[in-house]
């Protein structure tokens, strides 16, 4: 089944901010050939993301950054160990006429102030964040970076980002996604993906050195 099995009844933007919130009435084929009822659900437009490991093979160790997520702030009231402050791998918004290789570029320069060294490498391909109630998609990459000089706070001014750039070795966050100090996803499978490909990278790098 596809797009053409959709009837949209009626569609409007019900909220047209920093985010999009669309509001849909539609029904659907049913895995039995008869239409759903009607459903109203709000969807929102979120945009499209890329996220990238800054890693550094040669030193072994990953450039993180951290900063406060609005989104956060009801579930950190009621349980105070989900943090208002997260500690994240690059991620941003892809915007028009970019490629999602543009944006792992651009983000890496602008959260971490490091530039992404060869080629980037697709950890994680495209899928839906939370297609219950978003149209944003994401899409991992991992990019060789040169972590000696990473540190200090980053970000645009005029996006109001407070970004706060440091590095951890390898082990340091395979420790921290045991310990659960990682509660984003691309962090968590980005983390998990260079637990079973860290030893490649690092392979690969001395080689290029000789």
């Amino acid at each position: 089944m596809d797009y053409r099995d959709v009837d949209i009844i009626n569609h409007q933007r019900g909220w047209d901010g920093y985010f999009k919130l669309d509001v849909y009435e539609l029904r659907h084929k049913q895995f039995n050939g008869d239409q759903s009822q009607i459903i109203r659900r709000e969807v929102l437009e979120r945009g499209h993301a890329v996220a990238v490991l800054p890693y550094d093979p040669v030193r072994d160790e990953v450039v993180l950054i951290e900063q406060f997520r609005p989104a956060t702030l009801s579930v950190h009231k009621n349980t105070p160990e989900m943090p208002a402050w997260l500690t994240e791998i690059v991620a941003g918004i892809v915007e028009p006429g970019e490629t999602l290789q543009d944006v792992a570029r651009r983000e890496t320069i602008e959260e971490s102030g490091c530039s992404i060294i060869g080629d980037l490498e697709i950890i994680i391909p495209r899928y839906y964040a939370s297609p219950g109630c978003s149209s944003e998609t994401v899409q991992i990459f991992y990019g060789q970076v040169d972590s000696e000089k990473a540190g200090g706070l980053h970000g645009l001014d005029e996006e109001g980002e407070d970004i706060r750039v440091f590095t951890k070795s390898s082990d340091e966050c395979f420790a921290m996604l045991r310990d659960g100090i990682f509660c984003n996803a691309p962090t968590i499978m980005a983390i998990q993906w260079l637990t079973l490909n860290r030893d490649r990278l690092r392979h690969a790098a001395r080689t290029s050195i000789k």
